[in-house]
């Protein structure tokens, strides 16, 4: 029996099986709304058979966005076509969730295929904030530094932007404390130089992701999960560790996280970082047998073999398929043929289903 194809249960909501489809940012949003492209390029993942599915970076306010092409959760209205791509979702059996994020220092670039600068006020760019007035690296701008209130205001938008998700039928969702952005930038102290209760020691590091996730527990229903997605390292001396991550799993499972996206790096341009197949899954697997909580792996997995042996090795719990799933939106199909399980086709698409491949 292949571990890829078994059922995982987070809390009331049980994954048909343990692929999941990482937030991708399409850069294609106008303020913020969800608009065709989303809903095409969802639904047709949706459809390919991934038990998971995590939206895109969804920023919590207008000054979050990593450029002016990302989805928001900011107003009421932006809900209606995010809601529309969940009930699809959900319709497919591929569990709807989505990323609430705010980019802090790298917000107010251009769009992902575009050059990577801040962007001028006639270009449309806003000022970025950040926990201390650190550019991200050359080209990009020195960020306000928060003030205690704007701080407090932040926990207020994750938690705001978590009940408008679950009013559009998300069935989880994924704080980003990954990558660089704003919540990482507080984990690490190469962007946190502070001296107030959010800066220096681990535990003030750490104080912002721990309110944010406590906020939105508390309006995220009992009965659906609440994910995390983490830089496990910054790959940079003196910088955010496994360590600390570790530890900081610790924490959050105490405080309702039930499964941690592992990723790293993000946080400086100047990592080194030793990319190669499967080169985070190492983290994923201390988070899930060190701090014990549930881990999801990602980074370069490319064939249902490889994403299996993470599976029975006991790496992880699942694993989040990237690039090959833009590549390919069936590719937990043709994994389902490579292990000799059993697929789920859409009913629709039986007439091209391999031999053994069933309907709905």
């Amino acid at each position: 029996m292949s571990h890829l194809f078994e059922p995982l249960k987070l809390r009331d909501i049980t994954l048909k099986n343990r692929i999941g489809i990482p937030p991708m940012c399409q850069y294609s949003a106008q303020d913020g709304m969800a608009g065709d492209w989303h809903f095409v390029h969802y639904s047709s993942r949706a459809i390919g058979g991934a038990g998971l599915m995590i939206l895109e970076a969804t920023a919590v306010t207008p000054a979050g966005r990593i450029s002016p092409g990302d989805l928001g959760l900011w107003n009421d209205e932006q809900i209606e076509p995010l809601a529309k791509i969940a009930r699809f979702a959900r319709e497919q059996g591929c569990v709807p969730a989505i990323q609430l994020a705010n980019a802090g220092r790298k917000a107010s670039v251009g769009l992902g295929w575009g050059e990577q600068r801040t962007l001028r006020a006639d270009e449309g760019g806003w000022t970025p904030v950040a926990p201390s007035a650190v550019a991200f690296g050359d080209g990009y701008a020195v960020p306000q530094a928060l003030e205690l209130a704007e701080i407090q205001a932040i926990v207020a938008q994750f938690e705001a932007s978590a009940k408008r998700a679950l009013v559009a039928g998300f069935q989880a969702i994924e704080i980003h404390a990954a990558h660089g952005y704003l919540l990482h930038q507080f984990l690490s102290p190469l962007s946190n130089q502070r001296t107030d209760a959010y800066g220096g020691s681990f535990e003030n590091r750490t104080r912002l992701l721990r309110e944010v996730v406590s906020a939105v527990r508390v309006v995220w229903p009992e009965s659906l999960p609440l994910l995390i997605r983490l830089s496990a390292t910054d790959w940079v001396e003196g910088g955010w560790s496994a360590d600390e991550t570790v530890e900081l799993c610790r924490s959050l499972k105490a405080l309702g996280v039930d499964l941690a996206d592992i990723s790293t790096a993000g946080l400086v341009p100047w990592a080194k970082i030793p990319v190669g197949p499967g080169f985070q899954t190492e983290f994923a697997a201390r988070v899930r047998n060190e701090a014990g909580l549930p881990s999801a792996a990602v980074g370069l997995i490319t064939s249902a073999a490889q994403a299996d042996h993470i599976l029975r090795t006991g790496q992880a719990d699942m694993v989040l398929i990237g690039r090959e799933i833009l590549r390919n939106p069936y590719w937990p199909q043709q994994a389902a043929q490579e292990l000799r399980q059993t697929g789920v086709w859409p009913n629709q698409y039986l007439r091209a289903a391999p031999s053994g491949s069933i309907g709905r």
